[in-house]
């Protein structure tokens, strides 16, 4: 018959004695938690009487140790056999990543914000120091261009940028008809038919196709740059490209980072045209507007200051896409499923600060009356 587990404290000695396996985790977890911990540390624990010791029964002296560290005591532990150590030693090594969740769910609600903002505070700092580092990669590979990959770069264009041209061409022009159609309703009850020239003109040139354009390369490209990158590091390939001495840096980053901002601006110009073009369609089918007087009135209308001012806002749009893609990927630590998370992190991300930059560049440019 197996011997029954206890644990139980003697003064200031904790005692460990008996079969702590899978059959006596019941009681041996009614007893830890019942238990009136000394007060002085280090606790010394007294594991000589321990006949038999499982996984389970380790988790639970794990857990015990663990309970006296979050007290601010340690655990000095005796007599244990060698093969129960190991057993410990190898709890103790996968023990931060099974049981931190729980650990932050049994702290005060203090504590877990303390938490946040400090794991929000480490994530910043990381962020920040990645873009210094794609800052400096990328002065020093202007200052020496035989340094850029530009066969990888220009892959990269195609890929990124010819590839895009009949989504983003189909949707900046049902974005163009849309806005057009709303419009030439109110539009036709003044009998202002052609100030629709007006609406299309400066709302797809300053802001709505920059935008839109951006929004679809963040979801296409934007991921796949955290999926590759992240699965070259799930894969161990960054350790093997470190390890010949090539930058990760220069290989990865910089590439899809120069490419993306040679892109994103053609394809705003390219996005530019076919949403007008939508317009123009609707302007003639619903308010007898002429593509000659659609023309003459963009003319005259649309100043080349707004069409500028969307191109400009582009590469910038480009180089947040690109980073945040790049970043996300470097951070993947585990297996496939954080490849997962990372890449919708990169996602939601990467459009967030598309639409708060191009917030602040309109809060800037209406200060300066642009």
């Amino acid at each position: 018959m197996e011997q029954q587990a206890t644990i139980s404290v003697e003064g200031d000695i904790i005692r460990c004695r008996g079969a702590w396996v899978l059959p006596n985790l019941t009681q041996l977890e009614r007893g830890s938690r019942a238990l009136r911990w000394p007060d002085v540390s280090p606790v010394l624990c007294d594991a000589g009487e321990v006949t038999a010791m499982d996984t389970g029964g380790a988790i639970v002296l794990q857990r015990c140790i663990d309970t006296l560290r979050r007290k601010g005591q340690q655990m000095s532990l005796e007599g244990l056999r060698p093969e129960f150590a190991e057993l410990l030693r190898k709890i103790e090594a996968q023990w931060p990543r099974s049981e931190h969740g729980r650990a932050i769910r049994s702290r005060g609600w203090t504590d877990g914000l303390a938490q946040a903002v400090q794991s929000r505070q480490v994530s910043t700092l990381r962020a920040l120091a990645f873009l210094g580092e794609s800052t400096i990669a990328l002065g020093r590979s202007l200052i020496r261009p035989r340094s850029i990959r530009w066969r990888a770069l220009l892959r990269i264009v195609e890929l990124d940028g010819v590839r895009a041209l009949p989504i983003t061409g189909l949707l900046t022009f049902l974005v163009g008809v849309v806005i057009a159609y709303q419009g030439a309703e109110q539009l036709r009850k003044f009998g202002t038919n052609i100030f629709i020239v007006d609406l299309v003109g400066i709302s797809l040139l300053r802001e709505i196709a920059p935008l839109i354009v951006a929004i679809l390369i963040a979801g296409r490209s934007g991921s796949a740059y955290a999926a590759e990158i992240g699965a070259m590091k799930v894969t161990e390939e960054l350790d093997a490209v470190r390890t010949l001495g090539i930058s990760p840096m220069n290989l990865l980053v910089l590439p899809r980072s120069l490419a993306l901002i040679i892109a994103l601006p053609l394809l705003t110009v390219y996005a530019d045209v076919v949403g007008v073009f939508g317009g123009m369609l609707i302007a003639l089918g619903e308010l007898n507007v002429s593509f000659a007087e659609f023309i003459a009135r963009f003319e005259e209308a649309v100043p080349v200051r707004h069409f500028l001012i969307g191109l400009g806002k582009a590469p910038f749009f480009a180089a947040i896409i690109a980073l945040v893609g790049c970043y996300q990927g470097f951070q993947i630590r585990g297996g496939v499923d954080d490849v997962g998370r990372h890449t919708t992190i990169s996602v939601v991300q990467g459009i967030f600060l598309v639409i708060v930059f191009d917030a602040i560049c309109s809060i800037l440019l209406n200060w300066w009356d642009l």
